[in-house]
């Protein structure tokens, strides 16, 4: 079972990944000074990336529990 955690760890990794990719990409937006509806689109799309980030995360601690539990 230790491709499982190793798995969830890639998995894991990927995903913060994916919400270090949003705190960049957030920052950049605030420092380009868009105005409030362009911030407001912009943002808009990150939430989707975030969310989705967060998840792959907690899947891949979740695989990675699994693979300890049972492992």
């Amino acid at each position: 079972m230790d491709w499982l955690i190793i798995t969830g760890a890639v998995v894991s990794f990927l995903g913060l990944c994916g919400l270090v990719y949003c705190i960049v990409s957030a920052m950049k937006a605030r420092k380009s000074n868009l105005d409030d509806e362009a911030m407001r689109v912009h943002l808009r799309g990150l939430v989707a990336w975030n969310m989705g980030a967060l998840f792959t995360s907690i899947l891949g601690l979740m695989i990675v529990v699994v693979g300890i539990m049972f492992g």
